[in-house]
């Protein structure tokens, strides 16, 4: 009866550790399949990387090209209005920017509305319900650099 016994323990033992072999080739398997979706994944991140750093550059580019093409010529008034904001870098109010640029108080909103339909980009901010506005600093460069508006600074120095 004792042999018995021990036969079968050995025999369940034997059992028992046939199976755990079979459970950790599983989880070896399965690790191995993971590592590889891992490493899939990482390289689908990398590739997205490098796709969203080619679209942002496409973007900037892109802009820049349609702010150069979206500019419509000024008026006097606002080369006026344009060259009082340009020789500022600091927010103006619309009287400030009516005593800088000679241009009367009424006509300043309809002149900022125009230059901002004809491309010039604002930047504009709110102190106690007063309005402040002063040029894009992207666009601010970009006149520096290629006098995208065609304005001469030197007519309005004098």
């Amino acid at each position: 009866m004792k042999h018995d016994v021990v036969e079968a323990l050995n025999a369940g033992l034997s059992n028992l550790q046939q199976a755990l072999e079979e459970h950790l080739t599983a989880i070896n398997e399965n690790t191995t399949e993971i590592q590889a979706l891992f490493d899939y994944l990482h390289e689908l991140e990398i590739k997205h990387e490098k796709l969203a750093q080619r679209l942002d550059r496409l973007q900037l580019s892109h802009n820049k090209v349609l702010r150069k093409q979206a500019l419509l010529p000024l008026n006097q008034t606002e080369k006026k209005i344009f060259t009082a904001l340009y020789m500022d870098d600091t927010p103006l109010s619309f009287a400030e920017l009516a005593e800088r640029s000679g241009v009367p108080l009424a006509l300043l909103p309809e002149c900022i509305s125009a230059l901002s339909n004809k491309g010039i980009p604002f930047v504009r901010s709110f102190v106690n319900t007063q309005m402040f506005v002063k040029l894009d600093p992207e666009f601010k460069e970009l006149q520096a650099k290629e006098n995208v508006v065609n304005v001469s600074l030197q007519a309005f120095l004098e």
